[in-house]
């Protein structure tokens, strides 16, 4: 007797963010790990330097290696895994950044070191576009994935500010190599949850077409090049040959890369996503508040220790308010999402970033709390626009192009992350000269500081606004992730 043909059903998706843990852990433990990645040798460079011998242009490498090949892949990572499958290239990205982690062992020269943090980065880049792009096969309910886009993005700035933290504690105990190493039973317990947590990669979500090897070449050149012109315009001077060769080579590597791109039959990024107003506002959104973020948390580090004399351990727990700020407004967030849409959203997210600018300007001046507050006031107005961003740039794009798409939310931040670095660096350059002296500080030298970083923190603001007003106008006040 044969059976009739039948259609076998899809499986039903998890219907709550619960019934889905073993996967949302896994992507969870998967940004988390690459964020603290990003920042957790900063703390532990005298160490580093010590033990192998390295000079100061060695220290420089080994934090910048790391940060340079990720967000030049970026883009590369997420295209392969629109093309490849996403489970499949986040399964191996992980492996692979496990193992680059536990190669630290094997280290005996500063050479050698930057060359493991460059192919950590590397690794990091094709599991980063991924992480967020897989929210969307793992829900098909547009409140859980805004939940869960939420829960990512909370985890993935704890993890920022984290960093330095459990850096300044695990160096008092072990050798400074645990840092890295830890990254490997992390990635094992992440690529575990993947791999039985997200169902198999569905063809029919895959991007079609050839590889466009030239595109991804100029992409990786041009995005490499222009976040290296930023790190080299502070440390040799703008006007240096330095720093103008690097940043020819990637406006010419980017022009070539948008002639590549218009001209080719299989695009590696398809221009016309980037026409899409929900795509490009969305990413400047998630830009200017980058540059907020980083601009802070890159003076404060300087005004904890050498302005005010804390240890690198106090230093790294003074980062904690932006943690506690993360955790407590998620509910907020949430619902103001839930009832008042993305732009509306949006513009109280950036609304508060602003005031959190004005606050740390009174703060230089006046003591720790007022860091505090003004650290747990940025992460409001951080959690609203990053979460609100986020998914409406994924959820503008078409389904195949949705890792693409989290490679371009994440270019994004990557470029806040060296424009406010950039900024504020160049200021307090030209204000107090680009050298500083380790240790203590004078009271002469305090007062120049502190003043150089107001004049850093009006200007972060009006990029803050001006790019905010661009950003918002983009979004409707849909309060689901399908925006057009």
């Amino acid at each position: 007797m044969t059976s009739p043909s039948t259609t076998e059903a899809p499986a039903r998706k998890p219907q709550s963010l619960r019934a889905a843990w073993p996967a949302l852990l896994a992507l969870c433990l998967t940004m988390l790990v690459e964020m603290v990645d990003n920042s957790i040798l900063n703390i532990a460079l005298p160490t580093i330097g010590r033990d192998l011998g390295a000079s100061p242009t060695d220290l420089q490498w080994i934090v910048g290696a790391y940060s340079l090949t990720f967000g030049g892949l970026l883009m590369v990572g997420g295209t392969m895994g629109d093309k490849l499958g996403r489970r499949r290239t986040l399964l191996v990205g992980l492996a692979l950044f496990g193992l680059a982690g536990l190669s630290v062992l094997l280290v005996t020269t500063p050479a050698q070191l930057i060359i493991v943090r460059a192919l950590s980065g590397a690794f990091a880049a094709f599991i980063a576009p991924l992480t967020m792009s897989l929210i969307f096969r793992l829900f098909d309910l547009d409140e859980l994935r805004t939940k869960a886009i939420g829960i990512i993005m909370v985890v993935s700035m704890i993890g920022f500010a984290l960093g330095p933290t459990l850096a300044g504690i695990a160096i008092a105990s072990w050798p400074w190599q645990a840092l890295l190493v830890l990254n490997a039973p992390v990635a094992a317990i992440a690529w575990l949850g993947v791999r039985f947590g997200i169902g198999k990669d569905d063809p029919a979500d895959r991007r079609t077409g050839g590889a466009d090897v030239p595109g991804a070449v100029l992409s990786v050149a041009s995005l490499g090049f222009l976040l290296y012109g930023f790190t080299a315009g502070v440390e040799n001077g703008w006007t240096a040959p330095l720093t103008i060769a690097v940043f020819t080579a990637g406006v010419l590597s980017l022009f070539g890369f948008i002639w590549r791109e218009r001209a080719a039959t299989d695009p590696m990024l398809d221009l016309k996503l980037l026409a899409l107003p929900t795509v490009s506002g969305s990413a400047i959104l998630q830009t200017a508040t980058m540059i907020a973020m980083v601009g802070v948390m890159f003076v404060s580090t300087q005004l904890y220790q050498f302005a005010w004399g804390w240890t690198a351990l106090q230093a790294g727990l003074a980062n904690l308010p932006f943690v506690i700020g993360m955790l407590a407004a998620s509910p907020f967030v949430d619902r103001a999402v839930a009832r008042f849409g993305h732009r509306a959203a949006s513009v109280g997210g950036v609304g508060l970033v602003l005031i959190s600018l004005v606050i740390w300007i009174f703060a230089l001046s006046h003591g720790f709390i007022w860091c505090a507050v003004g650290m747990f006031v940025m992460t409001f107005g951080m959690r609203t626009v990053m979460t609100t961003g986020a998914v409406a740039l994924i959820g503008a794009l078409p389904e195949s192009h949705t890792s693409i798409g989290s490679a371009l939310n994440d270019t994004a931040q990557e470029l806040g992350n060296a424009v406010g670095v950039a900024i504020v660096g160049t200021i307090m350059a030209g204000v107090i000269g680009g050298t500083l002296p380790q240790g203590m500080w004078n009271s002469d030298m305090v007062a120049g500081f502190i003043h150089s970083q107001q004049i850093s923190f009006t200007v972060l603001a009006g990029i803050v606004l001006v790019l905010g007003f661009i950003g918002v106008r983009t979004l409707t006040n849909s309060k689901e992730t399908e925006e057009h």
